[in-house]
């Protein structure tokens, strides 16, 4: 049995030390333990101090954001044999001493993939707006992939091979949401497991401030539920328009034919008309893209079936 611990990294010389440091050479159940950086462009000596550190594998790359780097951190542990893999970060937020908490639901068979969860109403330096932007994240994946997840924005997580073959992630801005909304709808097992947090050593790099933060995070729970439930997403969209275009509609009905009003009110049945006609265009549009998601399924298992040839191990049977 294979772990590779997988650290995605951004100009964290000064942080990554303490990072590896934290880091398990043998973990109880595991055969060989290997460290995975994935230096996403950084302008620093990350690269250099990973080498320093004994890091087995370093990967260095094109600044090209966290999610892509989180990808590119998976396919190098699937190529390099990793039966298990590990996503932690190099800021050092997650206390490396539950990684075998992390491991023990995979290595029970209970768990395809399993979430570290954070005690976020505890943690000093977030802000109680973003822990409550957190939290709904949080329910916006529940809701989403039918898991019952805690703490969905957590990149503290262990994930079997055969899930991380199967994941993609469309998202250039965070993988942590996605992947785990991929996983309900694959039918993958899913845990989470409580987890400590350390000092905090440095601010987030995702975002430059607070609106920032809330302008992203709505942003993406946005697109999640367009590209993921597209059919109830747009039913949701075009229910207002159409209610609203029923009632004006009502309201003329009442107007001319049983008051008896000599006025027309022709404004009032344009507006009904247009704002029906929305709403069941928005329905329409929610239908089409329902059926391009059934595509998007058919595209992810020839992709899966391709990915299965090229990572496949010694001694497993071909795909």
């Amino acid at each position: 049995m294979k772990l590779i611990i997988q650290i995605p990294c951004y100009n964290e010389e000064q942080t990554l030390g303490v990072a590896l440091q934290a880091l398990p050479r043998e973990v109880p159940g595991i055969d060989i333990v290997e460290w995975l950086v994935v230096n996403d462009g950084s302008s620093d000596r990350t690269s250099q101090v990973a080498r320093e550190l004994g890091v087995d594998h370093v990967i260095d790359r094109p600044h090209l954001g966290l999610a892509r780097t989180f990808m590119a951190g998976l396919e190098a542990c699937l190529a390099r044999g990793a039966d298990i893999i590990i996503n932690t970060d190099a800021d050092n937020q997650y206390e490396a001493a539950d990684i075998p908490k992390l491991l023990e639901p995979i290595l029970a068979g209970r768990a395809d993939m399993v979430i570290g969860e954070r005690p976020i109403l505890e943690i000093e330096h977030f802000s109680p707006l973003k822990k409550a932007l957190q939290r709904l994240g949080s329910w916006v994946v529940r809701a989403a992939s039918g898991t019952t997840i805690a703490d969905a924005p957590s990149g503290f997580r262990a994930i079997t091979r055969e899930a991380a073959l199967q994941l993609n992630v469309f998202n250039a801005y965070t993988y942590t949401l996605e992947t785990i909304i991929q996983a309900g709808q694959r039918d993958m097992r899913v845990a989470s497991v409580p987890v400590r947090t350390n000092a905090f050593l440095r601010p987030s790099r995702l975002f430059k401030s607070i609106p920032a933060y809330v302008q992203r995070s709505i942003f993406t729970i946005i697109r999640i539920f367009a590209v993921y439930k597209p059919l109830r997403f747009f039913s949701i969209l075009g229910i207002p328009p159409a209610i609203l275009g029923v009632l004006l509609a009502l309201r003329w009905v009442i107007l001319y034919f049983i008051e008896g009003t000599t006025r027309t009110h022709v404004p009032s049945l344009i507006a009904a008309a247009v704002l029906v006609l929305v709403g069941v265009q928005v329905w329409i549009l929610g239908f089409v893209a329902d059926l391009i998601a059934v595509n998007r399924h058919l595209l992810e298992d020839i992709q899966l079936r391709l990915r299965r040839a090229e990572y496949r191990k010694s001694g497993e049977p071909e795909a």
